[in-house]
């Protein structure tokens, strides 16, 4: 009868071992999950340049894609060079 009590000891150790470690490498993967979601969360997409009207003669529609990237660049969303580009593919140029 020792020889058993001391086998099922070795076993509920063995057991109880494995499932700390479980238990840990399970906190620690859903921690870094919910890490890397936070990052994601904190990351704002950046807003879309607005594109070329479909008609070329509509000067409004370009008067008022050029004000929206005018405003994109102060707010600091398009670098110059974005900006710049994106005033070229609307004007046609």
């Amino acid at each position: 009868m020792p020889g058993l009590l001391r086998g099922v000891a070795r076993v509920a150790v063995a057991s109880g071992t494995a499932t700390a470690v479980s238990n840990r490498v399970s906190r620690r993967q859903a921690g870094r999950w919910a890490e890397q979601n936070q990052q994601a969360s904190q990351q704002q997409p950046v807003e879309a340049a607005p594109q070329p009207s479909a008609q070329g003669g509509d000067m409004q529609g370009k008067l008022d894609q050029l004000k929206d990237l005018a405003q994109l660049k102060e707010q600091g969303v398009l670098t110059e060079a974005e900006f710049a580009a994106q005033k070229q593919q609307i004007l046609g140029s």
